[in-house]
């Protein structure tokens, strides 16, 4: 199993959500082992920013990475996508803070690596294997990662609302390039209209648009077109999810268990993985005969 980047780079220009701004994205492929790296073109000398769990310092409704105070946020949604489709190595240029929003999903990323095409390089690609089960708790909120032949994630939320029906609160995914497009990748953000002024005189959601989120109101959802799955909030959390455990900066095999998690519980489990060398092994797949997990398209 090899290491991939992209055959090409791509530009695509999107709205900032939080920050309302048009950002311009360019994807560019990167040699073998550089991993994944952000840079700021609208800064001189700016550094590289690193996809790594220990650079995040701010998880208020997004994963957002700084390195010498420069910051690069948003960045669950696009890391989503490049997970899903195994990309290990690549620059992306951003002309803001934020990276573009889309639609809400990862599906527009997807589609962008897709139409870049994907190069397989000629190294072996690198997984980060769980040995011991390792969980972080904070109240009655949760999120664990256990040894697994694959990559599993099963996830719990909790919400009293009659736009998201309890039946719909719990989804198992077991990861495949191709289940991860068809059932998480296009699950998009959501939030409640009583949250958007307050959020919005905080300089937050300042781009969120029914374009681009699942908006709901006291009494369901306001999108006219209605969900892309019956569990698309708790598939999205999943989406989130597969962004923020890719600041591991490899792949997982293991399985991801989280009850109500959110940005912050997730990047302190990565943390919590490395706070022990007794919890991973860093690992090649040579025989991909009976491995679970599959980049296939």
């Amino acid at each position: 199993m090899k290491q991939r980047t992209l055959k090409q780079p791509i530009e695509v220009v999107g709205v900032g959500l939080h920050s309302g701004q048009d950002v311009t994205l360019i994807l560019e492929p990167a040699d073998i082992n550089t991993g994944i790296h952000f840079l700021r073109t609208d800064i001189d000398n700016a550094p590289l920013i690193a996809a790594d769990a220990f650079l995040v310092t701010d998880t208020v409704m997004s994963s957002n990475l700084v390195v010498d105070g420069v910051k690069i946020g948003t960045v669950e949604h696009l890391l989503s996508a490049l997970a899903g489709l195994g990309i290990d190595n690549l620059l992306v240029k951003v002309s803001d803070a934020e990276i573009p929003i889309m639609d809400g999903s990862a599906a527009n990323y997807v589609e962008l690596v897709l139409q870049a095409g994907i190069e397989e390089q000629s190294a072996p690609k690198k997984f980060l294997k769980i040995l011991k089960t390792v969980r972080v708790e904070e109240g009655d909120k949760s999120a664990q990662l256990e040894p697994y032949d694959g990559f599993c994630l099963d996830f719990q939320i909790e919400f009293d609302h009659p736009g998201i029906p309890q039946d719909t609160q719990h989804y198992q995914f077991e990861f495949s390039s191709s289940n991860y497009i068809e059932n998480v990748g296009n699950a998009r953000t959501f939030g409640f209209m009583r949250d958007i002024e307050y959020l919005q005189k905080n300089n937050l959601a300042l781009g969120g648009s029914l374009d681009n989120a699942i908006v709901l109101d006291d009494e369901g959802i306001v999108n006219k077109e209605g969900l892309r799955h019956k569990e698309e909030f708790v598939r999205h959390k999943i989406l989130d999810a597969i962004g923020d455990l890719y600041l591991a900066k490899y792949p997982l095999i293991g399985k991801f268990s989280a009850y109500k998690s959110g940005h912050d519980l997730n990047n302190k489990l990565v943390r919590a993985v490395y706070s022990d060398p007794e919890n991973f092994e860093i690992v090649t797949i040579y025989d991909t005969s009976d491995f679970a997990i599959d980049y296939k398209l």
